[in-house]
């Protein structure tokens, strides 16, 4: 029926918000913010721009990660990341994989 439809379509999306909020709240954590914001440029790039970016790019993923982790320059410009080698990596895993799903706008 249409209203169990519109049941399944209200539950993902109550998930995909529940799943931003906790992913926000570990970026927060993690001081990704001090640098960056989903949506905006700030010192580093929006993350949305980072997953327009390198969407398609299968080695994306593998990559960020070492540049989160290990720091890097020249990607963005003349700004450099700093090092994140207090991050847990699987903290690091968790949020590049989610940056890379980020649409354009949201």
């Amino acid at each position: 029926s249409v209203l169990l439809l519109f049941s399944l379509f209200a539950s993902a999306a109550l998930a995909a918000d529940e799943d931003y909020a906790a992913m926000v709240e570990l970026a927060w954590k993690r001081g990704c913010f001090n640098c960056h914001d989903v949506e905006q440029k700030v010192r580093g790039p929006a993350w949305r721009d980072v997953a327009a970016r390198y969407r398609g790019d299968e080695t994306a993923f593998g990559r960020l990660i070492v540049t989160v982790r290990d720091g890097g320059r020249g990607n963005w410009g003349n700004d450099f990341m700093s090092p994140n080698r207090r991050v847990p990596e699987e903290d690091i895993k968790r949020l590049v994989a989610w940056l890379l799903t980020l649409e354009s706008e949201r």
